[in-house]
């Protein structure tokens, strides 16, 4: 009986340490939650002034033409991916990775019909043994990530499709909702097919030296923000699953706790019972 207790108090122990570690990490992914909301807001009105020029642009002359908002034929599909560098954050990585292989099943018959690039440990992990080939892959992301920090992939992207290797490019990661609540999406980026259509109230401006010389400068770099403000979406909804995942965790360690020290109490109480009693059975072999 002494030694089923001294397990149960270990598993005690054991379960209030476990405790402490997923309600730190809790506090944390809520304090880093609240830094990614604020940054993902403040790139929202960047792209938006940038959708505007372009689709001012874009409206202007029936001779502006770019190839970045002209839809082709689709031969090759580009596939951007949002993941996690580390785990720990409930079905964060696995959803969106889901969503994914959906999407490849449904519309591509052959590898060749589609090119992967990849953001997070996570999302790279999950290829390799599965003989994906991963085309472009950044990992190591800082929890406050600079637009330099994913922007060799980015423009590697955009060039995919500018040079012809990829015919359309979609955007898959988790999109922000609330703490609880992460959508994974599939989001065209290329091409800019529908940038005239996003447009709200149309400005005047004047181009120099051309509308066509703005459009080479400006398309390219709006696809690039739209990359950058999908990683900021993902990593707001990083940090509210494993905040999520972590209160959870929390919770069924203070289930386990109580569980365990009620089992506590009544093996000490029954240990308790049959010491008394084998006392009192000696002393009445004696008198």
């Amino acid at each position: 009986m002494a030694k089923g207790i001294r397990e149960i108090k270990r598993q005690i122990k054991s379960k209030k340490n476990m405790k402490q570690i997923t309600k730190a990490m809790e506090m944390v992914a809520a304090s880093k939650l609240r830094k990614s909301q604020q940054a993902a807001e403040s790139a929202r009105p960047y792209a938006d002034k940038i959708r505007e020029v372009i689709g001012s642009v874009a409206s202007s002359s029936t001779d502006v033409k770019h190839p970045m908002l002209q839809a082709r034929e689709i031969k090759r599909t580009g596939y951007l991916i949002f993941t996690s560098d580390r785990g720990l954050a409930g079905g964060f990585n696995a959803n969106v990775l889901r969503t994914l292989m959906n999407v490849i099943q449904e519309k591509h018959k052959s590898p060749d019909e589609y090119a992967i690039m990849v953001i997070g440990r996570k999302g790279r992990d999950f290829f390799k043994p599965r003989n994906i080939p991963v085309e472009a892959e950044i990992t190591g992301l800082s929890d406050s990530p600079s637009f330099a920090d994913i922007k060799s992939v980015a423009r590697s992207a955009v060039e995919q499709f500018e040079l012809g290797k990829i015919d359309e490019l979609y955007l898959v990661y988790n999109r922000f909702i609330n703490a609880l609540s992460q959508t994974p999406v599939v989001e065209r980026l290329l091409p800019l097919s529908d940038v005239d259509s996003k447009q709200g109230v149309k400005s005047d401006y004047e181009y120099e030296p051309s509308a066509g010389a703005v459009l080479d400068v400006l398309l390219p770099r709006y696809a690039e923000t739209l990359v950058y403000s999908a990683l900021l979406e993902s990593k707001a909804s990083e940090f509210g699953a494993r905040m999520t995942a972590m209160g959870n965790a929390t919770r069924n360690a203070n289930e386990l706790i109580n569980s365990l020290t009620l089992q506590y109490n009544r093996a000490r109480q029954a240990a308790i019972t049959q010491e008394i009693t084998e006392i009192v059975a000696g002393a009445n072999a004696q008198s």
